[in-house]
């Protein structure tokens, strides 16, 4: 097995300027042809967003979007959108995706994460058992202009250091943090050989390292620690998981977690289900399966812009000790569809796990897709396995900007695995030219998020939208 090459460093290293006389003759010339990109759309370019005439309205999008979702669950997600500008932007990735798509690309694509928000970065670990850091949510993945997947990200910090209540000039500068690093990390993936950038990660002693504030760090180390002791999934065992009728079942938490009569209805079904899934993975990974009998299923509200569609998990036992806890999400077409073409495969679980398997270090071993006899489709993986979520809302503005230089780092590395890096090297430059017109960016759109978000309460306010609240 290859070795694991972590050649990116934390930051700038001292002494080291990128030179594109250096690069071996192929990549020197995909960098000159980046650069001959700006002729057409000049870097300043990125920096502008203005209304559309024909802009639809942001509510009826909001409200499209939850079309064929649970209907009882729909307030639930409107009462998360609610809560702030920032919530309100994670679960309209479809009205951004609409946004971007009149706005200048350089031409040049990428597999996109397509919802590269922040909180959808985080830690896990990896099948070798490495903490790494990467991007952890796929649902809209598609291959795209590169630069979308930048907007969103740079926008979200904007959003997320107002949700803290930090300065106009902490917000700009938590933006400009995220997109300097993506360059600065695109720059060094066009020195790269293919197999290095595939083979490279991002582990935690990287993220610690980067972290400037000891206090932040130590919150970092004790959230490792707590996450190694739970020893995922024997942990959350007893927390979902009850005995009753002489067989284990999850604990009913509505409206969270609990048996859905959908879900309770359709057992069969997704028990048929779970066997196509099965044909989805290695036939090593399929000897692994078949060591666990499946005991139940549950419906399990998760995050904000999966509140509505069918998202269960299953409990599978190899042994009294010895549970698999498997996530089971529905996989609908991508809201970047409509703008940049249809996925290429007729599974959209299966688009979810390729765009996976090409943007992160290393996914999970059961990841895998099925479809139900409705021909919903859904992809599976590891409910938890050693998960690390940014306590972005317990940052100071130092911790976030070293959060925003890591993003930035995990996207480059990200998009240089599918995308040609001396390219998107060669048009981004070494100047902050174009990192300052991503920031600028990233203010004026979480400005129109602001808007957005008012027009959405006043829905609310209006009853054209029912809410539901969670204590």
């Amino acid at each position: 097995m290859a070795a694991v090459v972590t050649p990116f460093p934390s930051r700038p290293r001292p002494g080291k300027t990128f030179a594109a006389s250096i690069l071996p003759p192929g990549r020197k010339e995909r960098y000159a042809a980046g650069k001959e990109s700006r002729q057409r759309v000049a870097r300043q370019q990125h920096g502008e967003w203005t209304i559309s005439r024909n802009r639809r309205d942001p509510v009826e999008l909001v409200v499209e979007s939850s079309k064929g979702r649970i209907s009882e669950l729909i307030p639930i997600r409107y009462g998360r959108m609610m809560v702030s500008p920032f919530t309100f932007y994670r679960g309209a990735a479809n009205l951004m995706a609409a946004d971007l798509a009149s706005t200048p690309v350089s031409g040049l694509d990428a597999q996109l994460c397509g919802d590269a928000h922040l909180l959808n970065f985080g830690g896990f670990d990896t099948p070798e058992r490495r903490l790494v850091l990467d991007i952890n949510d796929f649902d809209e993945t598609l291959p795209g202009p590169w630069e979308w997947d930048l907007k969103r990200l740079a926008t979200s910090f904007v959003l997320a250091a107002r949700s803290n209540g930090f300065s106009s000039a902490d917000q700009q500068e938590a933006a400009l943090t995220c997109v300097r690093s993506y360059r600065e990390h695109m720059l060094e993936c066009a020195e790269m050989t293919v197999l290095e950038i595939w083979y490279a990660s991002i582990q935690f002693s990287d993220t610690l390292a980067a972290i400037h504030r000891k206090a932040g760090r130590r919150r970092l180390e004790r959230q490792i620690e707590k996450v190694k002791a739970k020893q995922v999934p024997e942990h959350e065992f007893p927390k979902l998981v009850q005995a009753r009728g002489g067989r284990y079942v999850f604990k009913d938490a509505p409206p969270l977690i609990y048996h859905h009569p959908h879900i309770v209805a359709s057992g069969e079904a997704i028990r048929r289900a779970l066997v196509l899934y099965r044909e989805s993975l290695s036939d090593a990974r399929r000897v692994l399966l078949d060591r666990y009998k499946v005991l139940d299923f549950a419906l399990k509200v998760v995050g904000v812009g999966s509140v509505g569609t069918l998202c269960a998990v299953a409990l599978l036992m190899a042994a009294e000790d010895d549970p698999l806890f498997i996530q089971i999400k529905e996989a609908g077409p991508s809201v970047l569809e409509t703008y940049v073409g249809r996925s290429t495969y007729p599974n959209h679980g299966q688009r979810v796990v390729v765009g996976q398997h090409l943007m992160q270090t290393a996914s999970d071993i059961f990841l895998g897709w099925t479809h139900d006899q409705g021909k919903r489709h859904f992809y599976l993986r590891q409910l938890r396995d050693m998960k690390i979520k940014p306590l972005v809302e317990l940052f100071k503005p130092v911790t976030l900007f070293d959060y925003a230089g890591l993003c930035g780092w995990t996207l480059a590395r990200a998009h240089a695995r599918s995308g040609d890096p001396a390219m998107i090297a060669g048009y981004m430059g070494k100047s902050e030219v174009f990192d300052k017109a991503m920031a600028a960016f990233g203010k004026t759109y979480a400005d129109q998020t602001e808007r957005d978000h008012g027009s959405f309460k006043n829905a609310i306010r209006q009853g054209r939208i029912e809410v539901q609240t969670e204590t």
